[in-house]
């Protein structure tokens, strides 16, 4: 319960942010997070076949 409310804390925080910085910074911030997820995806997913 207590990770539930620290996560919402913190999206709350995210939010509060992106609405206070021009777009541009928004989508390359987004672009940035999005390529790191996808490069521990791919890392998560060749670790697992290979084990």
């Amino acid at each position: 319960m207590l990770f539930l409310v620290a996560a919402l804390l913190l999206l709350g925080v995210v939010l509060g942010t992106v609405a206070h910085v021009p777009l541009h910074v928004s989508l390359v911030a987004a672009a940035a997070i999005a390529t790191w997820l996808a490069v521990f995806a791919y890392r998560e997913r060749h670790t697992r076949t290979t084990d």
